[in-house]
């Protein structure tokens, strides 16, 4: 049997697939981009002499041009990623991106294996958007996870500014000037936006929903309280950089909890395929015998559903909400 040769020879390309599309991005836009989370990518900009107009044309222009194209088809499925991670790839880019890693792929399936033409193009466009999926899915997590860990420093940090007497919009410039990337771009550009006569409230609405983040709901809506009835914004704000914490200490008390849960369902799933392939490099000829027997692509389909249904439960159990 050829199988685990044109298995293996599916993964390394996969995984190939998977490095290019990191190493275009780095070299397209550069690699502070890739490092936001040490560089205040908004600050850089203005730094090299960029006018605080177009840097806020140029920002804004990334953050929402992801979210205007989800009636492109299959790119629906990313575009909510691809806001979430800011990607600077526009959304034709990352579609001609799959277009031609997909071509990459076939081209090494076709050299590699012998998989008839049809299921070769089939799996390359999967191979491609996969690979582009994963990716900007990765970076999506990452960055959610940098910004849910500085939201309570930059709202205790708004809380200072407030108390030694600064305006409210002062303070989001501060958390801009202050704060590392990702979270101090964001700011950048609400202080921008507010410069240019938007109203803080609604700036801050729409980078909560735009992330997505609960958090940030609340900081908007507390924010949009005081201007509508009045109070100490300062108490409020301390009194929400105390929930965030104590929430962001729930989640990984729970996370750390149902970590357990999650690996043993990746385990239990992982482990019959790892056995499959362990035992086909052993014997190729292990299956040989009832290959032609009728139920055994059957029981082959059965054991995948029954497997990735495995995942599916798993996921839904240890999916906590808080």
């Amino acid at each position: 049997m050829q199988l685990p040769v044109e298995a293996l020879i599916y993964v390394v390309i996969f995984v190939g697939v998977l490095l290019l599309v990191e190493g275009i991005y780095l070299v397209a836009f550069g690699k502070s981009i890739s490092l936001n989370s040490r560089v205040n990518r908004r600050l850089d900009m203005l730094d090299k002499g960029v006018g605080r107009e177009q840097v806020l044309e140029q920002l804004r222009k990334e953050m929402q041009q992801h979210m205007k194209s989800q009636s492109i088809p299959l790119y629906s499925l990313l575009a909510d990623k691809a806001q979430k991670a800011a990607i600077a790839f526009s959304p034709r880019q990352l579609i001609m991106i799959m277009a031609l890693l997909s071509g990459l792929a076939f081209m090494g399936l076709s050299i590699g294996t012998t998989a008839d033409t049809v299921l070769r193009a089939a799996i390359s466009v999967a191979i491609g958007i996969g690979a582009v999926y994963a990716w900007v899915n990765s970076k999506a997590k990452k960055r959610m996870a940098l910004m849910e860990e500085q939201l309570p420093d930059a709202v205790e940090l708004m809380v200072r500014s407030l108390r030694v007497g600064n305006p409210f919009i002062s303070s989001v410039q501060i958390v801009a000037n202050e704060v590392q990337d990702p979270l101090g771009t964001e700011f950048g550009v609400i202080a921008d936006e507010c410069a240019y006569g938007r109203s803080v409230g609604e700036a801050l609405k729409d980078m909560a929903e735009r992330l997505g983040m609960q958090d940030l709901r609340f900081l908007a809506v507390a924010v949009a309280i005081q201007q509508q009835s009045g109070g100490n914004l300062a108490d409020i704000l301390a009194g929400l950089a105390q929930v965030i914490r104590a929430r962001f200490r729930l989640f990984r008390r729970v996370k750390a909890i149902t970590a357990e849960a999650q690996w043993s369902g990746k385990f239990l799933s992982g482990f019959p395929l790892v056995c499959l392939v362990f035992i086909l490099v052993k014997d190729p000829n292990y299956y040989d015998t009832v290959i032609d027997e009728p139920y055994f692509i059957p029981a082959c389909f059965f054991v995948g559903i029954m497997l990735t249904l495995n995942v599916i439960v798993m996921k839904i159990l240890t999916n906590i909400k808080v």
